[in-house]
């Protein structure tokens, strides 16, 4: 069953339309802290011919796995023409760009983070990378700000809205 996107209008002016999350724990010696680096990546995504439509505000959140540093959190609509690999490719290059270096163990502290949560394609699978993203349904740090700037953009598995699974994190959450 095909899934609207309803994506935001205009961010139709690329051929393709990303849900990026952005996340922060680390300062860094140029941007500051956590907060000022996920406010500063749109003007860096936007010299590499990826147009920002929207940003949401930046949430405060607590960290998945062994971190004990908050992160600062968000998630922006970019319009590109690069198709997901390549998208990939130059997130992960920002990211190295603001001092992140992976090292092995998942979710330690870094100074950025970039996923690619959902794109206007739908579904997309490929050696690195999976959209949309496994766990974002899981996620009140990158639903509550996605609901902020895409509340109607539909989940191509679930066929549900953004806001809607923001809604039924936030019962299932409630309930523990």
């Amino acid at each position: 069953m095909a899934v609207s996107a309803r994506i935001p209008d205009t961010a139709h002016m690329s051929t393709h339309c990303y849900l990026i999350a952005l996340g922060s724990n680390q300062r860094h010696v140029r941007y500051g802290t956590p907060a000022a680096i996920v406010r500063a990546v749109p003007e860096a995504l936007e010299t590499q011919d990826i147009a920002v439509h929207a940003i949401a505000p930046v949430y405060i959140s607590t960290p998945v796995g062994p971190s004990q540093r908050v992160y600062a959190n968000t998630v922006l609509l970019a319009g590109t023409d690069f198709p997901p690999p390549q998208m990939l490719t130059l997130l992960q290059q920002t990211e190295r760009d603001f001092g992140r270096i992976r090292r092995g163990q998942r979710w330690r502290s870094r100074t950025l983070d970039l996923d690619i949560i959902l794109w206007s394609g739908g579904r997309f699978t490929c050696t690195d990378l999976t959209i949309p993203h496994p766990h974002f349904r899981e996620r009140g740090f990158v639903l509550d700000p996605a609901a902020d700037i895409a509340p109607h953009w539909r989940d191509p598995v679930s066929g549900l809205k953004i806001r809607n699974l923001q809604a039924r994190l936030k019962k299932r959450v409630g309930k523990a």
